[in-house]
């Protein structure tokens, strides 16, 4: 047996080591952890900030459905095991879709509270990461070394906008690249300090009741507040695209397929239109995606037998249009001896990938109630609900439309927001929506090109300032299937 090693510093423990007879016997890991103890102080990192997992705490954006929920789970379970390959204390885990009963949660804000009441005294720091996200846990522990616990910090692998957009308001519309913000997809980190400084700011004023539309955005700007607070650190090891040996995290971008694909036989695709725009969205729609679908029709508030369009009896209105899509909904499910499983409502300038679609359903079970797309929110700092944004396409389980309309929960009038009545009415029956980053309410353009390179788009919206026909054969055409030489992106997947 080898007597215990005094305790030296790294240079002098290795020179010791190498006079030992029983070095050989002296693992290669114990090597390599006092080399990167020697690289460390001559980088000038203070041992201080050595941390272990138990200071960590971990919290997975996920969501209630049953697929979402298995795949935070799988997550957890690989941080965990990481954390007993490294014969360490565990670090603890949540899952924000367990956290706390108000639908506010996935927007991290009101649990900041909680966390720093929980966790501030023993903890330093929250790393979020989404279900998504792939971690290399020694890697991330050598990353966060670099960071002084006691300070406030914001990390993230950095986004930015390329070009002022609607969906963040314009914001910075004099240098759109001056503004950072993360990709939650890589994960992202804010220290104890940071997170009681935000809890403290929380309590005095109480977050606003407005909309939550690009969430990794809007936390950015309240962190930032108004250069109150720290901007976003960008840190090169949080990943997304990299497989690189730097890299201590990276998501999986590839196309979600659990199984064999949905027959587009049980996909039922309503388009809503109106008049004024039979003569140039419509013939868009049917010169790019229209054909993917086995079932579709065109609802407008003129018959129209040439497309051919539905009148639903419904007045068009210039917006909300909840009267149109609750007529549609009541056609679904109504159609008598019709039993197809899924109906997706989109715009008449929504740009879809129907087979792309088929395979993402695949991990969906159409008995639950489901109602997928894009995540919006109402609210949501004081109760509020979420929704699905309607330019992007929303889809519902024919089980969802059946609770919906049995609860007899409906417009208020015609023209009000459809996607907003929809969110209200199955807050209340306690069905959440379920949010897929993979639909998008705006065009390529209004996203970094940093953020669309790790996904398989299912939607875009807007036809406005774009040629749409383009933007369909480069972002969602199946593959082979091109326009005017130029080629589709490829459709990858990913087998669950």
């Amino acid at each position: 047996m080898l007597p215990p090693a005094p305790r030296l510093a790294p240079p002098a423990l290795l020179a010791f080591l190498a006079c030992w007879p029983g070095f050989a016997l002296v693992s290669e890991d114990m090597k390599k952890e006092v080399k990167q103890s020697q690289n460390l102080e001559k980088s000038g990192i203070s041992r201080k900030n050595d941390i272990n997992l138990k200071e960590i705490v971990f919290v997975i954006q996920s969501q209630s459905n049953s697929f979402h929920a298995k795949r935070a789970e799988q997550l957890k379970r690989s941080i965990l095991q990481q954390a007993a390959d490294l014969t360490q204390e565990p670090p603890r885990v949540l899952l924000t879709h367990q956290l706390a009963e108000q639908e506010g949660a996935w927007s991290i804000l009101p649990l900041l509270l909680h966390f720093s009441l929980t966790y501030s005294r023993n903890s330093s720091w929250i790393f979020f990461c989404e279900e998504e996200t792939r971690i290399k846990i020694p890697k991330l522990l050598e990353t966060l070394r670099r960071y002084d616990p006691s300070k406030e910090w914001f990390l993230g692998k950095a986004l930015h906008d390329e070009e002022s957009t609607i969906i963040h308001h314009y914001a910075f519309s004099e240098n759109p690249t001056a503004f950072k913000y993360p990709d939650f997809a890589a994960g992202w980190a804010l220290s104890i300090p940071l997170v009681n400084k935000l809890t403290r700011r929380l309590k005095s004023e109480p977050l606003k009741s407005d909309f939550t539309i690009d969430l990794k955005h809007e936390i950015a700007l309240y962190i930032w507040d108004k250069g109150d607070g720290p901007p976003l650190t960008p840190v090169p090891e949080l990943c997304t695209n990299g497989v690189d040996a730097h890299c201590a995290t990276t998501c999986q971008s590839l196309l979600p397929l659990c199984g064999e694909p949905v027959k587009k036989e049980d996909i039922f695709v309503a388009v809503k239109t109106c008049k004024k725009f039979h003569g140039d969205r419509i013939p868009i729609v049917k010169r790019t995606w229209a054909a993917e679908a086995a079932h579709i029709e065109f609802y407008s508030d003129h018959a129209d037998s040439s497309i051919p369009t539905v009148d639903l009896g419904v007045p068009n209105t210039e917006r909300g249009h909840c009267g149109k899509t609750f007529a549609i909904l009541e056609r679904f499910l109504n159609r008598g001896s019709d039993r197809i499983a899924w109906l997706v409502v989109v715009d008449d300038d929504t740009l879809i990938s129907i087979s792309r679609l088929q395979h993402l359903l695949s991990c969906y079970d159409a008995a639950e109630p489901v109602i997928l797309g894009e995540r919006y929110g109402y609210g949501l700092g004081t109760g509020g609900y979420s929704y699905i944004t309607g330019g992007g396409g929303m889809v519902f389980s024919r089980a969802a439309v059946r609770r919906l309309l049995a609860s007899r929960c409906g417009c208020y009038s015609n023209s009000a927001p459809d996607d907003m009545v929809l969110g209200m009415c199955f807050s209340g029956l306690g069905i959440p929506v379920t949010h897929s980053p993979l639909f998008h309410q705006a065009r390529p353009v209004d996203y970094p090109r940093d953020y669309l390179s790790h996904q398989v788009p299912v939607s875009f919206h807007k036809h406005w300032n774009i040629d749409p026909v383009t933007v369909y054969f480069t972002w969602l055409a199946p593959p082979g299937n091109s326009q005017g030489g130029q080629e589709a992106r490829p459709s990858p997947r990913e087998e669950l």
